[in-house]
């Protein structure tokens, strides 16, 4: 079936397939949002001891969605890997050393041997929280903004020289918290998992004090993520892009190039808006619901936060879009025709991701299978 695909429509198709695991992803964040709470809805040691319990049953969706993510991106776009893996190393090592310490926290929180004691640990989850989603929200901006990086494509064959690709700051990645559009990105993510975290404890934990300060929690944090988001979306609107010249692949400068793909890519700008709403409706819901059944929004709001993430990404790579600028030499700046895999390795990788349906369907049964039960004060570690 797939060997009758042009490498183009391969190229497309797979690109589609990582902007889903990054949606995914960004919605599995609400583990993340959820762990920066602790101590904002879990006045006491009761109630931070079921908050984190909650996020327990759920924490290694997270790292195994991470890990996913990266491996399919490098497999289908390699040459991004070594490109942004290599070059912008330090900031994606905070961000695998902030799982890291997620993955210490959990394991090792009420461990019997456990020297820091549980007020570390729950420290190492505010850290992940804050580090890993800001972050993961910068790394996503310079798909918009650019970095700073020189590919040698004729050194990519070369044996003798294979640096192919030079990162030309010294920060190696964190210079990108400097421009204002990838700092809106990275604090839009970092309130948008907060609300998730928020709506995931109103469906999972019975406390009423809880729910309570749920409800102010999602208040709190639904203006600062509307006014991050819409500084992001402004700029990302009025800013010029780098675009594709489809018959012999040369890269130049487009003004309003995003707004030129929404307009051009309706069914996109149909998505974005969709989940813009959701994830409105997902906070306004839980918040004029005077029941103690105020869990729906999490579902809604998780919708939202998936679309929404889903439409930047085919915004930054598809209609002939740079997604991977370089502002050191534009000629370098990576696309989905430049930086992918060989036809038989897409083609081969084709086949495998059906089985992808299958995979999530196991994901959702374990997810559903790992103690539905609401948590309440008696729950144990």
């Amino acid at each position: 079936m797939f060997e009758t695909f042009s490498i183009e429509t391969l190229q497309v198709y797979w690109w589609i397939i990582i902007s889903i695991l990054g949606s995914l992803f960004v919605f599995l964040l609400f583990i993340q949002g959820g762990q920066t709470l602790t101590y904002a809805i879990g006045k006491t040691e009761p109630g931070r001891k079921m908050l984190v319990n909650a996020l327990g049953r759920k924490w290694g969706f997270t790292f195994t969605s991470l890990v996913t993510f990266g491996c399919v991106f490098f497999a289908a776009f390699p040459l991004f890997c070594s490109t942004s893996f290599g070059g912008a190393s330090w900031v994606w090592m905070a961000i695998v050393f902030s799982f890291i310490i997620q993955a210490v926290a959990f394991e090792f929180r009420v461990n019997p041997i456990n020297l820091p004691g549980a007020r570390v640990h729950e420290w190492f989850l505010i850290v992940n929280g804050l580090v890993g989603t800001v972050l993961l929200g910068t790394v996503i901006g310079t798909f918009f903004t650019g970095s700073e990086f020189i590919v040698n494509k004729p050194a990519l064959s070369n044996l003798a020289d294979p640096a192919g690709s030079r990162w030309m700051n010294p920060a190696h990645g964190l210079e990108a918290l400097l421009k204002w559009q990838n700092a809106s990105l990275g604090l839009a993510l970092f309130f948008l998992a907060r609300l998730l975290g928020t709506l995931y404890f109103m469906k999972t934990v019975d406390d009423e004090e809880i729910l309570t300060r749920s409800k102010k929690q999602l208040f709190y944090n639904a203006i600062p993520f509307l006014l991050c988001f819409l500084v992001f979306l402004y700029g990302l609107l009025i800013r010029p892009g780098f675009a594709v010249r489809p018959y012999d692949g040369s890269i130049y400068g487009e003004m309003n190039k995003y707004y030129h793909n929404l307009v051009q890519m309706p069914i996109v700008l149909m998505i974005l808006a969709s989940g813009v709403v959701f994830v409105l409706l997902g906070v306004a819901l839980p918040l004029t619901d005077t029941s103690k059944n105020a869990g729906s929004g999490i579902w809604y709001a998780g919708t939202g936060a998936f679309l929404t993430i889903f439409a930047l990404f085919c915004v930054a790579g598809l209609n002939n879009t740079a997604y991977y600028p370089s502002v050191s030499n534009i000629q370098s700046s990576l696309t989905i025709r430049n930086s992918s895999s060989s036809l038989l390795t897409l083609t081969v990788m084709s086949y495998v991701s059906l089985l992808v349906p299958i995979a999530i369907a196991c994901i959702w049964y374990t997810s559903r299978a790992t103690k539905n039960k609401k948590i309440d004060a008696q729950e144990k570690d």
